[in-house]
């Protein structure tokens, strides 16, 4: 039985698990998911007049980087600078941590060269002077005793944006660890439940990818027993390595918090979220490492695609996964050694560039853009080749 995103959301809200963990493709809903889920504790409209204090979920998804945005006029001192709008998080985690952690964060998962610099603004609210950081730049350490200023590359300033949320969770985490109220080093978040965080940094490159999903699964792991996570993402990496690492207990020197000790057969959950053709959705519970049976659900999206005429760039991804898979279970050391050149026009080499073209880019915008006949033709051929070839029934 199908379920609206209401229900579902309705469903992981209620849910007695500390950590629940979804994977979804890509245009299934994951982010209207993610608001619908924070429209059940606040309505949206209303939910940036709520101070800090009042907050019961705190969310990252595709929303977030809008507070954020590249001023298209150069500054007098003529530095690229990325405007922020005015948000209660990014001033409070800025006031009560500093920016050495957004810092290290950041050059961790991309370069030590480049280093974002806060300016900082007072400002005066109803009669108090409250300090606020309206802005940052990035300077890049070109050579000796040499500093530029650049604009850093979308990739790049998802992973900035993705630092500060960080930050700030750790704060909550650290600051939520005491179990007496009173004791508490602050009382802003004495009144959050829930953190909803939809797909991290997915630009990152499959070695930053782990180490973000280690890192954020350790910090979930060490954190009180009534604080609960939602975490959805499109990337099978990601969904894997947040699954081992959910999937142990805490390590000894972490597994004390302020509330019951981490036990992931009760406290971790993992589903698939899909998308019915009636419009309703599927959140089926996941009972291994893989969010399915990996390549067969994706070669019945393939075709589901080409039979509705839907085929979009990431279609290639799918394609290019498949037989990724295929050549590891048969033995070839490349993927490219599926495909016998007697089968097609083209060369074999001629086929690789058409899908390693298509099936890289560097932003989630480029993977839902339309494609040209020629390459639907291909997708259409490829998949209809390896299916017959390689006895695929498309079973999920």
């Amino acid at each position: 039985m199908g379920k609206s995103l209401q229900e579902v959301a309705q469903k992981l809200k209620t849910a007695k698990e500390r950590v629940q963990l979804i994977y979804a493709f890509n245009g299934v809903g994951k982010t209207r998911l993610s608001q619908e889920f924070v429209n059940l504790s606040m309505p949206l409209e209303d939910i940036d007049d709520v101070g800090i204090k009042y907050r019961k979920v705190l969310y990252y998804n595709a929303f977030t980087e809008d507070l954020f945005y590249w001023d298209k006029e150069l500054s007098q001192d003529g530095k690229p600078k990325l405007i922020i709008q005015p948000n209660s998080f990014t001033d409070w985690i800025l006031r009560e941590r500093g920016d050495t952690d957004i810092v290290k964060k950041f050059q961790k998962y991309t370069t030590e060269k480049i280093t974002p610099l806060f300016q900082e603004k007072n400002i005066t609210i109803e009669g108090k002077r409250r300090k606020t950081y309206p802005g940052v730049t990035f300077s890049y350490a070109a050579g000796d005793e040499q500093t530029d200023f650049i604009k850093v590359s979308k990739g790049e300033e998802s992973n900035f944006i993705w630092s500060i949320f960080f930050t700030l969770i750790q704060e909550v985490v650290d600051v939520r660890k005491e179990p007496r109220v009173s004791e508490r080093s602050s009382n802003d978040f004495d009144e959050l439940e829930y953190i909803f965080i939809d797909d991290p940094v997915t630009s990152l490159d499959e070695g930053h990818l782990i180490e973000l999903a280690v890192d954020l699964s350790e910090l979930i792991k060490t954190s009180s027993s009534d604080l609960k996570f939602v975490i959805t993402t499109h990337s099978p990496l990601f969904y894997n390595v947040m699954w081992n690492d959910l999937n142990r207990k805490a390590s000894k020197k972490h597994s004390k918090t302020g509330g019951s000790e981490y036990d992931p057969r009760t406290d971790f959950k993992k589903y698939r979220l899909g998308k019915m053709v009636n419009g309703l959705y599927n959140l089926k519970k996941q009972n291994n490492d893989s969010p399915f049976s990996y390549h067969l659900f994706l070669l019945k999206e393939l075709q589901l695609a080409i039979e509705s005429n839907q085929i979009r760039k990431y279609h290639f991804n799918f394609l290019r996964n498949i037989l990724e898979k295929t050549a590891t279970f048969l033995g070839y050391s490349h993927w490219q050694g599926l495909l016998l050149e007697e089968h097609f026009a083209q060369s074999k080499s001629h086929l690789g560039r058409v899908i390693n073209l298509s099936s890289h880019s560097a932003h989630a915008g480029y993977e839902v853009a339309d494609i040209n006949d020629e390459d639907k033709d291909k997708l259409k051929e490829l998949v209809e080749y390896i299916t017959s070839t390689y006895r695929f029934n498309g079973s999920d």
